[in-house]
């Protein structure tokens, strides 16, 4: 069964769960969840603002409307909510990624640098991280930084489509095509849709 079809079954069957007992936080907390990965985000943000009526300190609710936040094109109310995430969890270490990432994304590379950088003393081997470090280096004109990060995601992450995608990126920055060849031609095996849409932009 193909996991959208299996995803919208499940949906439908927490919708009538929860319309039986309306008020529950974890009933609303998993539906969410679901309408979330379905890009139901409208729903997901209100089942999410029930539930954190009920749980305010609840670290995985306010990280689950963060994401649907970030989602919607809504950068600010989304690092509101991360923010609240570490300083009720400081080991939530997916949350110290996307503050990161939401950071860079506003201009704020130097923030962005010090979150991503206390995330990696909770987990030095979280690969994803990595990759935002390293955009925020490249950003800022520090291209051995960069590199040094993309390459130490793949080090961690050898077949990370979005490792690559990233290296490929900084050997653009750097006018280096053989780079950015060897890295689209990487990403044919990996992520054939992401090496197409670099290869229709610069092959």
């Amino acid at each position: 069964m193909p996991l959208i079809i299996a995803e919208q079954q499940a949906s439908e069957q927490l919708e009538a769960s929860l319309n039986q007992d309306p008020d529950n936080p974890q009933k609303q907390y998993a539906l969410a969840s679901l309408y979330i990965d379905l890009q139901r985000n409208d729903e997901a943000l209100e089942l999410l603002n029930r539930c954190i009526l009920v749980k305010r300190r609840d670290p995985a609710a306010l990280y689950a409307r963060a994401v649907t936040f970030l989602s919607m094109g809504s950068y600010r109310k989304a690092a509101c909510d991360l923010m609240k995430t570490i300083v009720l969890d400081r080991g939530f270490i997916q949350a110290y990624k996307h503050l990161g990432f939401v950071q860079f994304t506003l201009g704020k590379e130097e923030a962005a640098l010090k979150t991503l950088k206390k995330g990696l003393e909770i987990d030095p081997e979280y690969a994803e991280i990595y990759c935002v470090l390293g955009d925020a280096y490249l950003d800022l004109g520090e291209l051995d930084k960069a590199k040094e990060a993309f390459e130490k995601a793949l080090d961690l992450e050898p077949h990370s489509a979005e490792a690559h995608s990233k290296l490929a990126m900084y050997y653009l920055s750097r006018g280096d095509m053989k780079g950015l060849k060897k890295e689209y031609e990487l990403l044919k095996t990996l992520d054939a849709a992401l090496a197409e849409q670099i290869g229709n932009l610069f092959f």
